[in-house]
């Protein structure tokens, strides 16, 4: 970008044939010369400090800042886990419904199956089968009793010996 400098220099300048224009000479560059690293010329010097005298003052107010920070990082960090807590309640509550009405749905598979199980384990034609099998025979007509659930005896029971209060 050109500066009003050069610019006003262009214009105002006598313009002669035998003045050319500036022109940049290149020297000849050898191809394989290293390129010099950026600020090598810059040397740093490391001055050693000893600060191992030198003590802090103590500024009160900067303690009291500090306390105010903890104190007021603790009341925010207390409230946000009271806003998002039930929130968070409700969601572990939402994954134990869910669990509970998947362990439903298979208990009624499981209680199904055993239903069925039972249904062809106690089947009339099995159990005749196994009868057959075991050589079951059937008892004589005057074998059998028929419980009706009326007794005309007497039923035995236990009950509490009564004792008489000591006095």
């Amino acid at each position: 970008m050109a500066t009003l400098a050069t610019i006003l220099d262009r214009i105002t300048a006598a313009k002669t044939v035998d003045q050319s224009p500036r022109t940049r000479v290149l020297e000849h560059e050898d191809p394989f010369e290293v390129p010099a690293f950026p600020n090598e010329d810059v040397y740093f010097y490391i001055k050693h400090i000893n600060n191992a005298q030198v003590l802090r003052e103590a500024d009160p107010a900067a303690r009291r800042d500090c306390w105010k920070l903890i104190g007021s990082s603790l009341t925010i960090a207390a409230l946000a886990i009271g806003l998002l807590l039930p929130g968070l309640y409700g969601l572990v509550a939402g994954y134990r419904q869910e669990a509970l009405r998947q362990e439903h749905d298979r208990l009624v598979l499981d209680r199904a199956n055993l239903e069925y199980q039972e249904s062809k384990l106690l089947d009339p034609a099995r159990l005749e089968e196994l009868a057959k099998m075991q050589q079951f025979v059937d008892p004589a007509a005057t074998k059998v009793v028929y419980l009706d659930g009326k007794s005309d005896q007497v039923v035995a029971q236990q009950t509490a010996p009564k004792t008489e209060p000591v006095e």
